[in-house]
């Protein structure tokens, strides 16, 4: 897997790769969504192909996660990008955990 340096330069290569869907976490329904290809992904609908955390040096508010994920059954690459730590949705959705289950 691959290292990167900041946010950007993980999701730039990530598209790259064919991560082009861009999905938005919405906690409260236990759905990533995707509005520009009309599709939401309940936890067992997709994979989580790598995880990329990014430590903010100095503001808690910069500390981030960069998901890959995909969806064999809907034919669909994309990436999350999420806070964590101070930020973080402390949410118990099953979408939540499973997305925090790939940090530990």
């Amino acid at each position: 897997m691959k290292n990167y340096d900041t946010v950007s330069e993980a999701v730039n290569d990530l598209v790259e790769r064919g991560y082009t869907a861009n999905f938005n976490v919405d906690a409260q329904n236990d759905f990533l969504n995707c509005p520009e290809q009309q599709v939401s992904l309940s936890p067992e609908d997709f994979e989580i192909d790598e995880t990329h955390r990014f430590e903010g040096e100095t503001d808690p508010g910069d500390e981030m996660v960069v998901y890959a994920v995909s969806s064999p059954n809907y034919g669909i690459k994309g990436v999350v990008v999420n806070a964590f730590g101070t930020y973080s949705d402390s949410g118990a959705s099953k979408l939540v955990q499973r997305l925090k289950e790939h940090l530990d």
